[in-house]
C-alpha cells in the first residue's frame, strides 16, 4: 500500500530577511530546541577555555567594583569577609554546578534538574518562576554592566565633562552594539571575549602583584592594618562573626556560575561523545568553571587585602576616588597615567561585553523551554529575532532605572543568589535520589548557606525581589497567552503506528480501497462489547454510515496536559471484534489531527472522523481544552485540521452528531 505523491505546495518564497533571521531555525528538534543545540554534532564547537572568556566576562568583570564593594560593606574586615566568600565559592558553588554539568550537559541548567523533580504544570509553574529570576539575572547584568561602563566613561577626567547628562543614551548605544555583535554570529563574539578578557587579567595581575610587592616591602602597612582592626573589633571571633554576616552583601563575586553552565553546548566535546553521553563536552565545562572560580578567588582575595591595606577608607566614600574602582586607583597611583589608563579603558570594555555571556545565557536558556511548552512563539527557537527581543528589552531597562548602577543591583543580586540557591537544592534532591548519603549531607549545608545567603540579601535589598518578581510576572503573562494563542497548532512532532495498528488500518483499506478511512472518536469508559456496540450503532444512524463500511474506533488518553509538543505512539487492538487504535497525549484534538492527517498519507485517501457533541459550556471546554487537553473535541480538531492544511480536497473530515 502506497500513498500517491502530494501536490507541491505553492508558498511564497521568504525574504532574505527572514531568511536570514530563521537561519538555523529547520535544524533544531523539539528536544534540543535551544539556539546552539546541534543534534549528533557534538564534536563541534569551541575549547573549553575559550567559552570560559565568554562567561568570564560578565565573572571576571565584576574585579572592576567588587574590591569597593567589600570595603564599603565590611570595611578593615574586608579581607576576611572576601576570604568567606571565597571559601562559599570553591567549597559550595564550584561543587554544585559541576555537578550540574554533569547532569544537564546540553545548557539547561539546574532549571531542567528541578523540572524533573515535578509533573503536569507544576513542573511548568517552577520553571516559569525560575526563568523569571534568570531573566532577571541575566538581563540586569546586560544594563547593569553597561550602564557601569558608561559610568566609568563619564567620569573619565578627559571626556567626562563633555558626557555628563548623556549616560541613558550612552548606555542604550551599548546595549545595542552587544547586540549587534551577537546578530554577526557567536564566534565573533566568542573571539572577542577572548581577547578582552586576556587584557583585563594581564592588567590586574600587574596591578595587583605591584599592590602586593609594596604590602610585603613596607611591613608597617600590614601591622597597622592589623591592630587597627584589633582595636575596633577586638576578639578575633568577632571578626569572623562580623564577616559571616557581611558575606551576603558580597554576592555579586558570586556571578557566572548559572551561564557557565547554560553556555555548554558552545563547549566542544570529544570524538566519541553523543547527545545522550556528551562525556567530553562535561569535562571541558567542568574545567571552565573549575578554572574560572580559581582565577577569580585569587583575584578576589589578593584585591581585596591590598585595597584595603593600600587605600584610605575615605577614599571609598560617595565622593573618594576609589569608590567603584579601587583597583583602577591603585592603577593610576602605582605607576601613573599611562597603565592607568589603559586599565580604566579595559575596564570599560569588559564592564560592557559582560553583558555578552549573559546574552548567551539567555540564548541558551529561554528558547529551551518556552517554545517547547508552547509559551513563546517557535520563532523563539532562532538566535537572531530573540537577541532582537532582549537588547529591546535591555533598552527598555536601561530607560526605566535612569542607567543607575544602585538601582539595578539589588535585582542583580538576588537573581543570582535565587539561581544558586536553586541549583544547590536540585543537586541535593538528586543525590537524595540516588541513594548518596555524603553528597546529600554535604549538599544539603552548602543548601542551606545559599537560602540564608539569598533571604538576607532579600531582607537587605527589598527591591531586588520585587523586580525579580515582577519579571517572573511578565513570563507568566507572556507565557500564557502565547499557549492559548498557539493551542491549535498542530503539536505533533511525530506519528508511529506499530505492527498491529498498521495492519488495521491496512485491512480496512483493502476491504474496500475506493472507500474512505472512517475513525469513531471514543472516550473509553467500561471497553466492553456493549460500549462498543452501542457507539457504533448511535454513529451509523446518526451520521448515515453505510452498515458495509468498515469503522475503526480512536482512543485518546490524555497523560499530562501541561506538555505542548510531543510524538504519538498509537497502538492497535481488536477487542470484541472491534478494531481500535489507541494513544497517549497531551491534548484530544491535536492527537487525532495528526493521526488523521498520517492515515491520509499513508493509504492516500482522505479519511472521515465522527464526534458526538461534548456537553458544558463553551467557556468551561476551552478552559478545559487548554488545562487538560480535552473539551470541545471535535470543533477543535477540525480548527486544528484547517490550520495544518489549508487545501480542503485534502484535508480530512470532520463529522459532528
Amino acid at each position: 500500500m502506497s500513498a500517491p505523491p502530494a501536490p507541491p505546495e505553492q508558498r511564497r518564497e521568504p525574504s532574505a530577511l527572514r531568511r536570514w533571521l530563521l537561519d538555523g531555525l529547520a535544524d533544531r528538534s523539539a528536544q534540543y530546541s535551544g539556539p546552539h543545540a546541534k543534534p549528533r554534532e557534538t564534536s563541534h564547537g569551541k575549547p573549553w577555555w575559550r567559552v570560559m572568556c565568554l562567561t568570564g566576562v560578565d565573572y571576571f568583570s565584576t574585579l572592576g567594583y567588587q574590591p569597593a564593594v567589600a570595603v564599603v560593606a565590611a570595611g578593615l574586615i574586608s579581607p576576611i569577609a572576601t576570604l568567606v566568600l571565597v571559601v562559599i565559592t570553591l567549597a559550595g558553588a564550584l561543587p554544585v554546578y559541576r555537578r550540574v554539568a554533569r547532569e544537564s550537559p546540553h545548557g539547561e541548567g539546574s532549571v531542567a534538574m528541578l523540572e524533573r523533580l515535578l509533573s503536569y504544570w507544576w513542573s511548568k509553574l517552577l520553571v516559569l518562576v525560575l526563568l523569571g529570576f534568570a531573566v532577571t539575572d541575566f538581563l540586569i547584568t546586560i544594563t547593569l554592566s553597561t550602564a557601569d561602563a558608561t559610568a566609568h566613561i563619564v567620569e573619565n577626567p578627559l571626556v567626562g565633562s563633555a558626557l555628563h547628562g548623556w549616560e541613558v543614551p550612552l548606555t542604550c548605544a551599548l546595549v545595542v552594539l552587544l547586540g549587534v555583535v551577537f546578530l554577526m554570529g557567536f564566534a565573533e563574539a566568542v573571539n572577542i571575549a577572548v581577547v578582552v578578557v586576556a587584557t583585563f587579567l594581564l592588567l590586574n595581575l600587574v596591578v595587583v602583584a605591584g599592590a602586593l610587592y609594596r604590602v610585603f616591602t613596607e611591613p608597617v602597612v600590614v601591622a597597622d592594618w592589623s591592630e587597627a582592626l584589633l582595636t575596633q573589633h577586638g576578639n578575633p571571633l568577632v571578626v569572623v562573626a562580623i564577616a559571616l554576616v557581611v558575606f551576603p552583601k558580597l554576592a555579586l563575586g558570586l556571578s557566572g556560575f548559572e551561564t557557565g553552565v547554560a553556555v555548554m553546548p558552545l563547549v566542544k566535546g570529544a570524538e566519541g561523545d553523543t547527545e545522550k553521553h556528551p562525556e567530553g563536552r562535561i569535562a571541558g565545562a567542568r574545567k571552565l568553571l573549575t578554572t574560572a572560580a580559581l582565577i577569580m578567588s585569587g583575584f578576589l582575595v589578593t584585591s581585596s587585602f591590598v585595597t584595603t591595606l593600600l587605600i584610605p577608607l575615605d577614599q571609598f566614600g560617595p565622593e573618594g576616588q576609589a569608590n567603584g574602582r579601587a583597583l583602577a586607583y591603585l592603577a593610576h597611583e602605582q605607576f601613573g597615567e599611562v597603565i592607568g589608563t589603559a586599565y580604566d579603558l579595559s575596564t570599560i570594555t569588559i564592564l560592557w561585553f559582560a553583558g555578552a555571556s549573559a546574552m548567551a545565557g539567555l540564548l541558551n536558556l529561554v528558547p529551551r523551554y518556552l517554545p517547547r511548552y508552547g509559551m513563546a512563539p517557535n520563532w523563539a527557537r532562532a538566535v537572531r529575532p530573540m537577541v532582537l527581543v532582549f537588547t529591546t528589552l535591555g533598552i527598555l531597562i536601561t530607560i526605566i532605572f535612569d542607567a543607575s548602577v544602585d538601582a539595578q543591583s539589588g535585582a542583580y543580586a538576588t537573581g543570582v543568589l535565587v539561581l544558586i540557591t536553586s541549583a544547590s537544592i536540585a543537586v541535593t534532591l538528586s543525590a537524595r535520589h540516588k541513594g548518596q548519603k555524603a553528597a546529600t549531607v554535604g549538599f544539603g549545608i552548602i543548601a542551606v548557606v545559599f537560602v540564608y545567603t539569598t533571604v538576607a540579601n532579600m531582607i537587605e535589598r527589598p527591591e531586588g525581589l520585587k523586580i525579580g518578581l515582577l519579571f517572573v510576572a511578565a513570563i507568566f503573562v507572556v507565557s500564557f497567552a502565547s499557549r492559548a494563542l498557539r493551542s491549535t497548532e498542530l503539536r505533533i512532532t511525530g506519528v508511529h503506528l506499530d505492527k498491529t495498528a498498521r495492519r488495521i488500518v491496512r485491512e480496512a483499506h483493502e476491504e474496500d480501497p475506493e472507500a474512505a478511512i472512517r475513525l469513531v472518536a471514543n472516550e473509553p469508559g467500561r471497553r466492553d462489547k456493549r460500549e462498543y456496540e452501542e457507539k457504533e450503532l448511535q454513529e451509523r444512524a446518526d451520521h448515515h454510515i453505510p452498515s458495509g463500511d468498515v469503522v475503526i474506533f480512536v482512543e485518546i488518553t490524555v497523560d499530562d496536559p501541561s506538555n505542548f509538543e510531543s510524538e504519538l505512539y498509537v497502538l492497535g487492538e481488536e477487542r470484541h471484534g472491534y478494531r481500535i487504535l489507541r494513544a497517549r497525549s497531551a491534548t484530544v484534538p491535536n492527537a487525532i489531527a495528526a493521526l488523521l492527517l498520517h492515515l491520509r498519507d499513508l493509504t492516500g485517501r482522505v479519511p472521515h472522523v465522527y464526534f458526538e457533541w461534548d456537553e458544558g459550556s463553551p467557556a468551561t471546554n476551552i478552559a478545559r481544552y487548554l488545562l487538560f487537553g480535552v473539551g470541545e473535541v471535535a470543533p477543535v480538531t477540525r480548527e486544528v485540521l484547517r490550520e495544518a492544511e489549508p487545501d480542503r480536497h485534502r484535508r480530512p473530515a470532520v463529522h459532528v452528531g
